[in-house]
């Protein structure tokens, strides 16, 4: 079958998304122009809101087995221990997926390829985009494999290569911002002795973060390559950085794996969509590593932008929808950069500030805040991204109680499990929280949707809930319409100006 939409570039952005279409039976075509799926990858958290997605598309269960939630940290200056941060589960009842997951990003990548080869979707390695050019009905793309081009025409085109991608450039967008001066070092080693804490080191020289991985006596190491050893030229190896590790972190390396170096970046394109071309992850913006929130943005971005393209190009919607892919991720983009890039400097920047969060704001101050159940329940959300919302986008309409239109609907425990489970349609729903009335009963039936009744709890007042209102959910879980009294002229008439209609029902 000819393939609507070409995905460029196969790291967690590029994968999700490629998911994203197979789950509603969009053909296209993944390609990267490496010769395979990486292995010096830098990314080692995944947070909760990405694994309620995987939860969607039913893989979540294979990617907590293989990481290793983390339940405390500890927080480590001149190689005393200064404290403890105490993570547990403090998700509950904001999630099914309470804690903070610790999973290489390579090993990540492999779980996602696995999953696209079960499907027999496979990864065209080797093959590069050398060129765009826009029609009025479609993208047409030359690719490169072996010396060899291919000239072939898409409904859409998707760049998802990189910081450095061919597909902003084809596009005409600058990528304003600013690179870190500081030069980073990661490096899988086997550990002598064994590691179970996540543990966070400061030193004069900069910091080390140390994570444990699921394979035994493997350890990753993520941290800034001091001046001294710099000033000689950046390491090709970890070999003389292996004293300054060890002294300083407690780790006794026994064998490397592999080991790079890179810079953090903080820029965000001014655009993530031109015409029937779009951009999402690191091609359209780049942060500190402040808070592991890189991979998981941009997983973020390909689950929203897959079901657009998908209700789009299987007629189940109006092409207007997928204006609201660039209002919807651009703002919260650019509150990262800025967030991100101000703990950043204030963790590594140095000057008094520096060594005021070193010694006092993180070893002691953090922990005991995480100890106030409003704070710890509000930095879980902020961390775990399940805090995002999109309040203001075209798509978002309504209020019940506390739950708007735009809002990821609450997560709620049932009699009968969580009203999660009927997510994994991928495709809208109507909920409701009480009692259902007749004449929602009969649009829910005369439109396709399906509508799922959940008997009230006072844990959804709990959650900001009014007793019988009613949600339309969009496929990504978010509340498209919140309607308190369940009209149904309210709902029809969002389902008809954009003209929605299931996902799952027979394909135009």
């Amino acid at each position: 079958m000819q393939p609507q939409v070409l995905i460029v570039g196969a790291g967690p952005t590029g994968l999700v998304l490629a998911l994203a279409l197979e789950k509603q039976e969009i053909p296209f075509r993944i390609i990267d122009q490496r010769s395979g799926p990486g292995e010096a990858s830098r990314a080692m958290v995944v947070h909760a809101r990405t694994l309620e997605f995987y939860q969607q598309f039913g893989i979540a269960d294979s990617f907590v087995q293989r990481g290793i939630p983390m339940h405390t940290g500890q927080i480590m200056k001149n190689g005393k221990l200064k404290g403890t941060i105490n993570f547990g589960d403090f998700g509950e009842e904001i999630s099914p997926y309470p804690y903070v997951l610790s999973l290489p990003q390579d090993e990540h990548e492999a779980l996602l390829i696995e999953h696209l080869d079960s499907k027999g979707i496979h990864v065209e390695w080797n093959t590069g985009l050398v060129s765009l050019q826009e029609g009025n009905e479609a993208v047409h793309a030359v690719t490169t494999r072996q010396g060899s081009e291919e000239k072939q025409a898409y409904a859409y085109v998707c760049g998802c290569d990189g910081a450095h991608s061919t597909v902003r450039k084809e596009m005409g967008l600058e990528f304003p911002g600013g690179t870190y001066e500081q030069m980073f070092f990661v490096a899988d080693v086997g550990s002598k002795e064994p590691v179970t804490n996540v543990t966070m080191n400061f030193f004069e020289e900069g910091f080390c973060l140390v994570f444990p991985i699921r394979t035994s006596g493997q350890v990753r190491l993520i941290g800034l390559i001091p001046p001294k050893i710099l000033n000689q030229g950046v390491p090709a190896e970890l070999e003389p950085l292996i004293p300054y590790v060890e002294r300083n972190t407690g780790v006794h390396i026994g064998q490397v794996n592999w080991y790079s170096t890179y810079k953090s970046h903080h820029r965000v394109c001014g655009h993530f969509r031109k015409g029937r071309i779009f951009i999402a992850g690191d091609a359209a913006h780049v942060h500190s590593p402040v808070g592991g929130q890189g991979m998981n943005t941009g997983i973020g971005d390909a689950v929203n932008l897959g079901w657009k393209l998908a209700a789009v190009l299987l007629d189940k919607a109006e092409a207007g929808i997928l204006d609201s892919y660039e209002t919807e991720r651009i703002a919260f983009a650019r509150t990262l950069v800025a967030t991100t890039d101000r703990l950043f400097q204030s963790i590594v920047g140095g000057g008094i500030m520096t060594s005021l969060v070193q010694d006092m704001v993180i070893p002691h101050i953090v922990p005991l805040l995480l100890d106030v159940p409003p704070i710890r329940k509000m930095a879980f959300q902020r961390l775990s991204q399940t805090q995002i919302r999109y309040r203001d986008s075209m798509l978002s309409s309504g209020a019940s109680g506390s739950v708007h239109g735009g809002d990821r609907l609450p997560w709620i425990q049932t009699a009968h499990g969580d009203n999660f489970k009927p997510l994994q349609s991928v495709d809208w729903q109507l909920h409701v929280y009480g009692q259902a009335s007749q004449s929602l009963r009969r649009l829910s039936e005369t439109t396709g949707i399906p509508l799922h009744e959940m008997g009230w709890t006072l844990s959804m007042k709990a959650a900001g809930m009014h007793p019988d209102s009613a949600f339309l959910v969009r496929p990504d879980g978010y509340v498209a319409l919140a309607e308190p009294h369940q009209d149904t002229g309210a709902i029809q008439a969002y389902l008809n100006r954009f003209h929605i209609a299931p996902l799952t029902s027979e394909k135009s």
